[in-house]
């Protein structure tokens, strides 16, 4: 299983069992207890242990966010867009 392949199917499972949670309001724990199942599944196909799989996932995850991000920033300022609501992009 690949990086990616392992990324979209925990965000895939995690969009349908987390849909109704508000993030900010929910605790981590809570969240990862309901996503535990799709990354035992992914430990025992893979042969990886179950902390291993989340500790790959959230590398991933935040890398996929530091990116979305940038090319967020990177859309703006080619948009000509430097502030929006007092928040600087540069």
């Amino acid at each position: 299983m690949t990086d990616k392949e392992l990324l979209e199917r925990i965000n895939k499972y995690s969009e349908k069992v987390l849909k109704d949670i508000d993030p900010q309001t929910t605790k981590i724990s809570v969240q990862l207890d309901k996503i535990r199942p799709v990354m035992e599944e992914i430990a025992n196909e893979t042969g990886m242990s179950l902390e291993d799989v989340f500790i790959k996932y959230m590398d991933l995850a935040s890398t996929q966010k530091v990116e979305m991000n940038d090319k967020l920033k990177d859309t703006l300022n080619d948009a000509g867009v430097t502030n929006l609501g007092g928040l600087e992009f540069r």
